[in-house]
């Protein structure tokens, strides 16, 4: 939507930097190609006005002058620019090359988390991933959320069939490694988280918070425990050990189709509050009243996010968040934890293949590390390029789309070595920076002013259903492709064709697959009939539109029917309200048995790791390392924007004051942290709201490097890498993701 003056004009539209996709008023001088303000959207129906310091990120990076916007070559004399045919047959001649040489796993992916903001560049991914046919797929997954897909893999059959918290509906909130006031409720999109949690309280209901670190979310919580790094597995069985015990379980609804009960009853009978409190942290007292206030509430969610996952047993915590909401009846019940409805209908059941869950079809060639959802975990990202570890089955040929590796995966500087070991690296990316400085071509895209969207991926992790399309504001220079037509292209030339190609191929598959299809929706209209509704343009509108009449609100290709489609959704201007979440279970449960079974092998296997960490993890003197999430942040990719930037240092080792004094650290000193992987030097701010004998260093600096074109992150905000003090080999074992939370390290004056 937009309203306009000759030189002014207002559009809404969603903010694509977080998953809250708050709603946004911008205002533009399209002729000056001038982004005149940023605010939020007061109709907005879902933050209703609400921003935070983010949402300058879309003038920021439309603006930045460091921005990429032609293809970069690199020369013996430094880069220069080429043009777009140039740049297309470069990447078709040497990817080609390779693969007939070597094979088609001779070249390598890396997929960044900005993907998952943009709608054209997720829908593009499926079809590059069939191009390309590569076993070596890596992404910024393992480093984030994916022992939360694998257990949602395990128990419902999909790997985003994760439940989110009921927030407006619940009276009691239990929270683990997350920051919601930072995050806006991250796999919980939340905008105005602080308002969500305000109106909890104020309905008489109650926020818990366990955190090694006092957070801005445990400042306004009811309850704040620190809990030590890493030992969330521990605590969450204490509780389900205390529900068995003290005969709180009441699983109502789930009763009638939940398997393995009493299993889960006899895993826990070790786990007693009594027999974890020294590793936790959490009085055996306090953490007995907490399951007993849990289990007593009316409406009670138990809520894990990122410090759940990137730990040591991030596996199993995500999967007893689960069975807490499942032994309690809170699982898929108003209150509880509910799984939402995209308009784009991907958790339809329809959408379900007949597969079952596989884990393990290949594996990585140095460590044999299995693939999970086609991807390997990024920890063993360096050692398939390198000659001295793969040998002549290395990688020689990399493509990475919008991350940053070097700085966010484990040690990075080992990976940095190995990329220039590449026959030939191509990044799709805006940005000269510490991973795309090693490539031989740099192909830029739109950023979220220069193409339309969809809150594609959020949608289906929101507090509340919902819909929205975002139209594309400024044109974008000659060329210049949006993510997904740049990831086509580049999998097309690989494979000797064009990108108009796979867009043909990736329209006509989704037509075949959910329309005229039995089980369908719209199984009764004709490919042919619905292909006369759509638009003829290619891109993601077409796409978007088969989704969305397709879609659980659709219209069905119907004229005479009141459901959704695109144009509908566009004309709406903001949001379109779908309601608040309902009951899904047993239906969506991609499983022939539709049962919900909730122990697997591989809970049981790692539960014998969990047994074997106990005795370790209750030595005496440790320090470990934690991250955390900032407001002006997210992960690597905005510290380059000057209004984001300026401030003082961002990037400081939060230390307990009594750990500072016995370690010998002043505040505002400097002091040289260690690990088994690296070591890295910050400065030091002391701060009580640190438990003792946990440090914290937030993710995603150490913009250092002279030959990168990040000027103000350089200058301003440079920090410490704090990934490399994460070592490769140290894993959640089932899900290959990299430990961050939870690492041992030292700590000393610098």
């Amino acid at each position: 939507m937009a309203t306009s003056s000759p030189d002014r004009e207002t559009f809404t539209r969603s903010c694509p930097i977080c998953e809250a996709s708050c709603g946004l008023r911008v205002e533009v001088d399209r002729n000056a190609r001038r982004i005149l303000s940023v605010r939020g959207d007061e109709d907005d129906p879902r933050s209703r006005g609400y921003v935070c310091p983010k949402a300058t990120a879309v003038k920021g990076l439309y603006e930045d002058p460091d921005r990429l916007k032609k293809p970069l070559r690199k020369t013996d004399d430094g880069w220069e620019e080429i043009s777009w045919d140039a740049a297309w047959k470069l990447v078709g001649e040497r990817l080609k090359a390779v693969r007939d040489a070597h094979g088609k796993d001779a070249v390598a992916t890396y997929i960044g988390n900005p993907i998952g903001h943009c709608a054209s560049g997720l829908l593009a991914v499926p079809m590059f991933i069939e191009a390309l046919q590569t076993e070596r797929l890596f992404s910024a997954a393992s480093m984030d959320q994916q022992p939360k897909n694998l257990t949602s893999s395990i128990l419902y059959g999909a790997m985003w069939a994760i439940s989110i918290p009921d927030i407006h509906r619940t009276d009691y909130m239990l929270s683990l490694g997350g920051n919601q006031l930072v995050s806006q409720g991250s796999l919980m999109s939340a905008p105005n988280a602080k308002k969500q949690i305000a109106d909890l309280q104020a309905r008489g209901g109650r926020l818990i918070v366990m955190d090694p670190r006092r957070t801005e979310t445990a400042q306004v919580a009811d309850e704040h425990h620190f809990i030590v790094p890493g030992s969330d597995a521990f605590f969450l069985f204490a509780l389900v050990n205390v529900f068995f015990e003290e005969g709180l379980t009441n699983l109502r609804h789930l009763a009638a189709f939940t398997d393995d009960v009493d299993r889960v009853r006899e895993l826990a009978v070790p786990f007693t509050p009594e027999n974890v409190a020294d590793v936790t942290g959490v009085p055996a007292e306090a953490t007995r009243r907490i399951a007993r206030d849990f289990a007593a509430a009316d409406k009670a969610v138990c809520y894990g996010r990122i410090g759940t996952c990137t730990q040591e047993f991030g596996t199993l915590a995500s999967w007893l968040v689960d069975v807490m909401n499942v032994l309690t009846g809170n699982l898929d019940r108003e209150g509880g934890s509910m799984f939402p409805r995209p308009a784009t209908g991907q958790s339809e059941h329809h959408m379900w293949d007949g597969s079952e869950f596989e884990l393990g079809r290949w594996k990585s060639r140095v460590r044999g590390l299995p693939e999970y959802e086609g991807q390997l975990p990024v920890a063993t990202f360096a050692e398939e390029l390198e000659e001295a570890s793969a040998g002549e089955e290395r990688a020689r040929a990399l493509i990475t789309i919008c991350g940053n590796p070097v700085l966010s995966s484990p040690n990075g500087a080992r990976l940095a070595a190995a990329l220039d070991e590449l026959d030939f690296m191509v990044s799709i990316d805006i940005y000269l920076n510490e991973t795309t400085r090693h490539a031989d071509l740099i192909l830029p895209t739109t950023v979220a002013m220069e193409h339309s969207n969809y809150d594609f991926l959020f949608a289906g992790t929101s507090v509340r259903n919902f819909a929205r399309y975002t139209p594309q504001i400024f044109e974008a220079e000659e060329g210049l492709p949006n993510l997904g037509d740049a990831i086509l292209e580049v999998a097309a030339r690989a494979a000797g064709t064009e990108g108009h190609v796979l867009d043909m191929m990736l329209f006509e598959g989704m037509l075949a697959t959910l329309v005229g299809k039995p089980g369908t929706p719209c199984e009764h209209v004709s490919v042919d009939d619905a292909r006369a509704k759509l638009p003829t343009e290619p891109g993601i509108e077409r796409l978007l539109d088969i989704m969305i009449r397709t879609g659980p609100y659709g219209d069905a290709f119907d004229d005479a029917n009141d459901g959704l489609n695109l144009a509908k959704i566009a004309a709406a201007g903001h949001a379109v309200d779908l309601g608040p979440l309902e009951r899904r279970l047993p239906e969506m449960i991609r499983k022939e048995h539709g049962r919900l079974k909730l122990v697997h092998e591989i809970f049981e296997q790692d539960i014998e790791r969990l047994h074997e960490s106990l005795e370790a993890r209750r030595q005496p003197g440790r320090l470990v390392l934690i991250g955390r999430r900032q407001l002006q942040n997210m992960n690597t990719w905005l510290h380059n924007l000057e209004n984001l930037a300026k401030g003082k240092e961002r990037c400081t080792l939060l230390v307990n004051p009594e750990d500072a004094k016995q370690l010998g650290l002043a505040d505002g000193g400097e002091a040289k942290v260690s690990s088994r992987a690296g070591s890295v030097t910050a400065s030091v701010q002391m701060s009580d709201e640190m438990m003792p004998g946990v440090v914290s260093l937030p993710h995603g600096y150490g913009h250092r490097e002279s030959d990168t074109r990040l000027r103000i992150a350089n200058e301003k905000q440079p920090g410490a890498n704090c990934n490399q003090l994460l070592d490769e080999f140290s894993l959640d074992v089932p899900s290959g993701t990299s430990i961050a939370n939870g690492v041992l390290v030292e700590v000393a004056s610098a």
